[in-house]
């Protein structure tokens, strides 16, 4: 009941709200955008969702024009070079990812879930597949996000959303409950900043091999 309705009724809600609430500093946030670096606001992606069907994921673009089009960030030399002074900031605290919420709205996406995949991102898409994540609808943020986000292991984050997968099939208030979760310890690692490593995927397994050394 709470996977097939009461989940799809608070997603659509929210994102409705969502969309009136933040239209305004939206556009500012748009204004900025093209003043920093002119060209599209809006920056789309060929994304996985919900049974590996593919859509198309929306953000503020916080890269410059000349960024590599459907390459993962932690696959560019040198990533900081692309990064707009605006994007600095947008990535710094999530901003990036507000229009989401339309793709929350359209049914896309969920508010809580593992992040959607890039189509080509193989090695993640056959991980998720071990633990069944790949047949729950992506989300804003997740699991794994509050765990270590960019800076934890393919593998390790696929284990996360497979966690993830597992509360959630459980349903009922368990899984409304693991939602919320998710849903605070967002807001608390978006203030803190936890876990945002540009071009950083595997950090944390790098810093603690460091220290043993």
């Amino acid at each position: 009941m709470y996977n097939k309705c009461i989940k799809r009724f608070i997603d659509f809600m929210l994102s409705g709200i969502g969309i009136i609430v933040l239209a305004i500093p939206m556009l500012i946030i748009s204004v900025l955008i093209f003043i920093d670096d002119p060209g599209p606001i809006f920056f789309t992606q060929k994304r996985v969702g919900l049974h590996k069907k593919n859509f198309k994921l929306y953000k503020f673009r916080s890269m410059k024009m000349s960024t590599p089009h459907d390459m993962p960030t932690h696959l560019l030399s040198n990533p900081e070079q692309y990064i707009t002074k605006v994007g600095g900031f947008l990535r710094k605290y999530s901003l990036d990812e507000l229009p989401q919420i339309f793709n929350i709205f359209s049914g896309k996406m969920s508010i809580i879930g593992p992040r959607p995949a890039l189509w080509n991102q193989d090695d993640l898409i056959a991980e998720r597949d071990k633990y069944g994540a790949n047949d729950v609808k992506p989300g804003l943020t997740g699991w794994a996000q509050i765990n270590g986000r960019d800076a934890i292991e393919i593998e390790d984050k696929a284990k996360l959303d497979g966690l993830y997968t597992k509360k959630l099939n459980k349903g009922g208030l368990a899984a409304f409950a693991f939602d919320m979760k998710c849903f605070f310890g967002t807001i608390t690692s978006v203030l803190k900043h936890d876990g945002v490593v540009e071009g950083g995927t595997g950090e944390m397994k790098k810093n603690k091999d460091k220290v043993s050394e």
